[in-house]
């Protein structure tokens, strides 16, 4: 595998997408991968990957599959014809990009009085709450007398008592019985 194209789990990986979502997201026409492989296994660039990252910060904001299309189709075109697109193309395009700004913007802000009246909320219930105890130090499960404490590798093996505890042969890797 080349260093430019990525497989759809590393894609998922990176992106924090599930397989499922990346492959509705080609099914949707939204992002398609720029290449297969001989095997027939979908492998997407840097710009595939940055695509469905604009497409994830849309989703929250409750953007649309179609609205979502809509502004990567504006994007693309501006990012590709940068220099050559008739002004008045490239104002249309650019008007359309302010205006999912400014839904996106407006947005974010109701999300924000959303997550400070859940803070408030969750304030309220702590204070409702006795003062929390000390949390004491969980205490160690205790381990069956058959197996020997655990040594670290510079420690050489202790010789078993005569009578005591690890006298007995017991399983485990090399003392199978």
């Amino acid at each position: 595998m080349t260093g430019e194209h990525m497989r759809i789990g590393e894609v998922a990986e990176r992106t924090e997408l599930s397989l499922r979502t990346i492959r509705h997201y080609e099914e949707t026409g939204l992002v398609i991968p720029s290449a297969r492989s001989r095997g027939g296994f979908r492998l997407y660039t840097e710009a595939d990957v940055a695509r469905l990252m604009v497409v994830r910060r849309m989703k929250p904001l409750g953007f649309t599959l179609e609205q979502m299309r809509e502004l990567l189709a504006a994007t693309d075109r501006l990012d590709a014809d940068a220099g050559t697109l008739p002004a008045g193309e490239r104002e249309t395009l650019l008007a359309r990009v302010r205006g999912y700004e400014r839904e996106a913007s407006a947005q974010v802000e109701r999300l924000r009085v959303q997550l400070a009246r859940a803070e408030e909320f969750a304030e309220t219930l702590r204070g409702r709450l006795p003062e929390p105890e000390p949390r004491s130090e969980p205490e160690p499960r205790s381990k069956p007398e058959s197996q020997p404490e655990p040594r670290s590798e510079s420690e050489p093996p202790s010789e078993p008592q005569p009578g005591g505890p690890g006298s007995a042969p017991h399983p485990g890797p090399g003392n199978e019985s």
